[in-house]
């Protein structure tokens, strides 16, 4: 990463690295959570690590997991059929090009399965979702412009490190946690960045 070599250089995207806190985090506001669904894309390869990652954290916690594949609006609208068809008590939305287009479908689909949620980004949060831990990514996009700066004035690709993620943003809709029945934990209120109500 601080010497990527050849022509590359960027920023850094962990998804896959915090999936067990998005666990972490919906175990807190369901105690007694024993089966979670992960909505998931497999044709996206970090999916498989995230879902691997998720699922060893879920083995310590005594958890199933039962992963719900999707690449269209109607496969998700069945994904959530199936989650409620097989009694699971929370979801962790994986982030995906698919379904952040269709952000708020998700999100509306979560609530109307009495769901509670994860997600990556934060605009399922504002949509309706339960709650989205993860990097800002308009912050990212700031970041790259100051990259493509640099090269744009002469800079070398392979003398720039590849940048990960210091900042990771809470944010969480308390009128949907209201509207599901839950009370969110002081922890959880105390790390927020961002409560919407």
């Amino acid at each position: 990463m601080a010497r990527p070599g050849g022509n590359i250089t960027g920023l850094a995207n962990l998804a896959s690295d915090i999936s067990a806190k998005h666990l972490e985090m919906l175990l807190s506001l369901v105690p007694k959570l024993t089966r979670v669904a992960v909505l998931l894309n497999l044709a996206n390869q970090s999916h498989a690590p995230t879902l691997k990652n998720i699922q060893t954290a879920a083995q310590r916690a005594n958890i199933k997991v039962l992963p719900v594949e999707a690449r269209t609006p109607q496969e998700i609208e069945t994904a959530f059929s199936v989650m409620s068809r097989e009694k699971t008590r929370a979801v962790i939305v994986v982030g995906d090009g698919v379904f952040s287009q269709q952000v708020r479908q998700i999100a509306e689909l979560a609530t109307k399965h009495r769901l509670p949620s994860i997600y990556v980004i934060r605009e399922y949060v504002e949509a309706g979702g339960l709650m989205s831990y993860g990097q800002n990514f308009a912050e990212i996009y700031r970041r790259a412009a100051t990259y493509v700066d640099k090269i744009l004035k002469g800079a070398r690709p392979d003398d720039l490190p590849v940048e990960q993620p210091t900042k990771f943003e809470l944010i969480i809709n308390g009128k949907t946690a209201k509207a599901l029945g839950l009370t969110i934990p002081q922890s959880l209120l105390i790390s927020a960045d961002q409560v919407i109500d």
